[in-house]
């Protein structure tokens, strides 16, 4: 399989799942084992509290895990999240959210990958992701 640039990237995920595009999620950097993906603030996003909701935190997590092995390993649409583990470390600004993943070990059959949240012009992280994507079976 042929690594994905991010347009391309971006481009499956917008396809397979349309509902990515209502959110407007953008694929920055994708390939070379990484992948920075952003989520532009959105009003409806935010939870009572004044915060970004948990489920869009993990949302752009996820993404930013599929945009990775994409970037890497080309187009395995058929590639699903096994597990996330996400850790809350601080509350997200009312800005735009990044996320910079990582992947931590590519085998046959899956992918371990870590994902770092960060609240745009930001040092401090927001929040940790780990999680495994199982890969379709080839041939």
């Amino acid at each position: 399989m042929m690594a994905l640039d991010a347009a391309a990237v971006q481009q499956l995920i917008v396809n397979g799942l349309p509902a990515a595009a209502e959110t407007g999620i953008q694929v920055e950097q994708a390939g070379g084992g990484k992948a920075t993906v952003r989520q532009p603030f959105r009003a409806s996003a935010v939870r009572p509290g004044g915060t970004l909701s948990g489920p869009t935190i993990m949302g752009l997590a996820d993404a930013a895990m599929y945009a990775a092995i994409l970037g890497q390993l080309g187009r395995l649409e058929m590639a699903v999240t096994q597990n996330l583990n996400i850790n809350f470390l601080r509350r997200p600004a009312p800005r735009d959210l990044l996320a910079e993943c990582n992947i931590i070990r590519l085998g046959r059959r899956s992918v371990v990958l870590e994902v770092w949240l960060y609240s745009e012009g930001e040092e401090e992280p927001v929040a940790h992701v780990t999680g495994t994507y199982a890969l379709p079976a080839s041939g």
